[in-house]
């Protein structure tokens, strides 16, 4: 008999420690397509150490559900036929309940149409400004899944407008990239520049990758600009401005935010850069700001001013967080849960493990929370945008510093002023 019960009492123990361990070994994974190489490579290597110091943190305040949060992470390679084949392969075989990802809009449009859209499966995009993923949920075929915490570059585009006519740019000429994202920024900022008083002198479309820019910056020189606004990633716009520069180009320059990057800046030299500007998505300061740029560096071995690196912190949070509350892989529920996370009516949540597992004992008591992230306190509209100031910056002895403000309100005065 006491046999039979050590036996027992045995057995008992293994399963409790088997238990134990399962629960140990737990994980939720959430695939994340980033561009971890080419043109926009530098923002996807941002933008998935971001992601994973966010599920870091969630981890040590406790994980979700007991399980751990873990990436599946893949390089889209700053394509989108590469990018719908690695989200293919996340969402059917690997059936993650949500994709953080692309960076860029050239990216997250064709996986939202060909592979998350259709399969509603929660897509969230740390840097995806471009007005057409709007016109998509717009137009019904999101299927509501898709959101960004970046502002559109319908937005971006009139905040840039103002910027470059307060700068003394009263002729502009144009060069972008020629995909998605460049033909909709020029588009916004042409109307809105046009209105304020501002000349363009010519608009040259340029496709990424090539070895010499040349044709393109002859043609961008017609018409005696007094300036360059150049819409571009960091690889290819330094090519092209070194390419300026040396035919002779002023060197006076408007940026798009993607352009905020010390590589950039080292690659064409901060002594051609002295009256270089450009706007960004901004942020609104927080304590989450403080806790990620207090960290970030030491987590990523990348400076926490890389464009995406704050925004993508957000993204894998808010998902995150967003499980928890969903208390199931049920990418419908996640959807439904996205919004509860920036509950306007919530307990304030901010960055890092103490204020996640004050968050997670929240949900577990069924209660409200509204995370205000690194980019600040933000909410998504039935199509998955937010609304936010934008950064005014300038590159100041080789670096970036911050100039001004423009706030919500302010775009939106001047959105009416030029309509």
């Amino acid at each position: 008999m006491k046999k039979t019960l050590l036996q027992l009492s045995t057995a008992l123990g293994l399963l409790l420690a088997a238990g134990a361990a399962n629960a140990a070994d737990c994980k939720i994974t959430i695939g994340l397509v980033m561009e971890l190489t080419g043109p926009a490579g530098a923002y996807g290597q941002a933008g998935a150490k971001s992601v994973e110091m966010a599920f870091r943190d969630i981890n040590e305040a406790g994980g979700v559900r007991g399980c751990d949060l873990v990436t599946d992470t893949r390089d889209s390679q700053s394509q989108g036929n590469v990018a719908v084949d690695a989200a293919t392969q996340l969402v059917q075989v690997k059936k993650v309940p949500a994709v953080i990802g692309g960076i860029i809009s050239s990216v997250s449009i064709p996986i939202l149409t060909s592979v998350t859209g259709p399969a509603k499966i929660v897509q969230v995009s740390p840097a995806s400004s471009s007005p057409t993923l709007t016109k998509l949920g717009r137009e019904g075929k999101t299927n509501g899944i898709f959101f960004r915490t970046i502002t559109s570059d319908a937005l971006q585009g009139v905040a840039a407008a103002k910027y470059a006519i307060d700068k003394g740019f009263k002729k502009l000429a144009i060069i972008h990239v020629n995909n998605d994202f460049g033909v909709n920024m020029v588009a916004e900022f042409s109307r809105a520049y046009k209105a304020l008083g501002g000349e363009i002198a010519s608009v040259t479309p340029y496709n990424e990758k090539q070895s010499s820019y040349q044709s393109e910056v002859t043609a961008g020189m017609a018409g005696e600009p007094d300036g360059l606004y150049l819409v571009s990633y960091p690889v290819d716009g330094a090519t092209i401005a070194r390419s300026w520069i040396s035919q002779g180009g002023v060197q006076k320059f408007l940026l798009n935010d993607g352009m905020n990057s010390p590589d950039f800046i080292d690659s064409v030299g901060a002594e051609y850069l002295k009256e270089a500007y450009g706007t960004s998505s901004g942020t609104s300061p927080t304590k989450s700001t403080e806790y990620f740029n207090a960290n970030y560096e030491a987590f990523s071995g990348i400076a926490p001013s890389n464009p995406a690196a704050d925004r993508s912190y957000d993204a894998g949070a808010i998902v995150g967080l967003a499980v928890a509350i969903a208390g199931s892989e049920d990418p419908a529920a996640i959807k439904d849960a996205i919004y509860k996370v920036v509950d306007p009516t919530g307990e304030p949540i901010f960055a890092g493990k103490d204020e996640f597992q004050k968050a997670l004992g929240l949900i577990k008591e069924g209660k409200p929370i509204r995370y205000q992230g690194v980019i600040g306190a933000v909410s998504f509209d039935k199509y998955g945008d937010i609304t936010g100031p934008f950064r005014l910056w300038g590159i100041k002895d080789g670096k970036v510093e911050t100039e001004g403000q423009m706030t919500t309100e302010d775009v939106g005065k001047l959105q009416a002023q030029i309509q």
